[in-house]
């Protein structure tokens, strides 16, 4: 034992440095999951005001604004996500530096309001940037614990602390600079690992990885799921439309339950088997993880019409409110999850099946049990081809 590690170990601390890419049997830690309940705070808040806005008759606005505060709420979670994967000591240091950007984002869900109805944005900046140098904080630990590492480590602490002094400089200036200076910073954002990872590849874990996203698609559906059952309850208990809102409910039902088994048709961990990717699979998830999120919202906009309070959106806004999201997440998940593992038949039925779900925001009175057909031929699709790779696997 080094002399390093031993005045270490005397503090309760565990030396950082790369875990084993190919260990076996490696999950999810109770640190991320717990990690992750918080982000339920903020993707609830994210969906809440994305379906006020709509429904007050600011559809553009508060879907841009839901891009955006989307962005922060994922980028956050998937950089904690990957350094985990590669080098979590799970020691009291460790632990506290997660739980330090565990009150970032409950910082940053506090804003989300005020900058979605309001364009303030200040709130939810100062929450991002408590995350995001609380990272820098593992990279600097990383740097100092590990020579052969300290390379790339450094490229990340100096890339993501340079970025955040740009978020905070924004603050002083108008919501308009505001709107228009984040896309610039958001790429930044999103170059930094691609330029830190040249120096060297962290040893991330393609199995864990792979788990950690499918929990938080997960979370999602399960933020979706309480959301819509909670105004179909208060639409219930009104004692109006009684019949409308059950079938909305069990379509409702059957749209989380056909994403939730397009997703988890297959495992995923075998194909994230290099760093370009990793870099595919982790940054197209931005549109899945954003697409789950919102289908929630579109519920709740469509039960808005069906109760009879549409004062300031159309009956195609509320279509489009629902068929959007399932359409952008049943295409993401064909892009990077299914089109390798399923026929070109299967692929193009697929597809036609999502186009469909956008087709079905044409006819508004059909649009939820269209788009929930949909799925359903989606998911047998998926499920004839599990049926025939698995009779061709007994044969063999």
């Amino acid at each position: 034992m080094s002399m390093s590690t031993t005045v270490l170990s005397r503090f309760g601390l565990v030396r950082m440095s790369g875990r084993d890419p190919h260990q076996q049997h490696r999950v999810a830690s109770p640190l991320e999951l717990f990690f992750d309940l918080v982000f339920v705070i903020a993707v609830s808040q994210a969906s809440q005001n994305l379906h006020h806005g709509i429904a007050e008759g600011h559809a553009g606005a508060a879907v841009l604004s839901y891009v955006m505060i989307f962005f922060a709420i994922w980028w956050a979670w998937m950089n904690f996500t990957w350094f985990a994967s590669a080098f979590d000591t799970d020691d009291w240091l460790y632990r506290v530096t997660t739980i330090v950007q565990m009150g970032g984002v409950l910082v940053l869900a506090a804003g989300v309001h005020d900058a979605m109805a309001d364009g303030q944005w200040a709130t939810v900046t100062w929450g991002y940037v408590i995350m995001r140098l609380a990272m820098v904080t593992q990279w600097m630990r990383l740097a100092v614990s590990d020579p052969e590492l300290r390379a790339v480590a450094l490229r990340y602490a100096i890339g993501i602390a340079s970025v955040q002094c740009l978020w905070v400089v924004r603050i002083a200036f108008s919501a308009e600079v505001q709107f228009w200076t984040f896309w610039p910073a958001m790429l930044l954002e999103v170059l930094v690992p691609v330029w830190a990872e040249r120096a060297r590849t962290t040893p991330w874990h393609p199995h864990h990885i792979a788990e950690r996203y499918s929990l938080f698609v997960l979370i999602l559906l399960g933020e979706s799921l309480l959301a819509s059952a909670n105004a179909i309850i208060d639409a219930l208990n009104s004692g109006e439309h009684a019949e409308g809102v059950v079938g909305l409910a069990a379509a409702g039902l059957v749209l989380a339950a056909g994403v939730w088994w397009m997703y988890f048709s297959h495992e995923y961990g075998e194909q994230l088997d290099s760093t370009r990717t990793g870099f595919g699979f982790g940054y197209a998830h931005y549109l899945l993880f954003a697409a789950v999120g919102a289908i929630s919202a579109g519920i709740e906009v469509e039960l808005d019409l069906l109760s009879g309070e549409p004062e300031h959106f159309t009956a195609t806004t509320a279509s489009l409110s629902l068929s959007v999201p399932v359409a952008v997440f049943m295409a993401v998940v064909w892009l990077i999850l299914l089109r390798t593992r399923i026929s070109g038949t299967a692929s193009a039925v697929f597809l036609l099946a999502t186009a469909a779900v956008v087709a079905c925001a044409m006819l508004p009175v059909v649009t939820v049990v269209g788009a929930a057909l949909c799925v359903v031929l989606a998911v047998a699709t998926i499920e004839v081809q599990r049926i025939r790779r698995s009779r061709r696997a007994s044969a063999a």
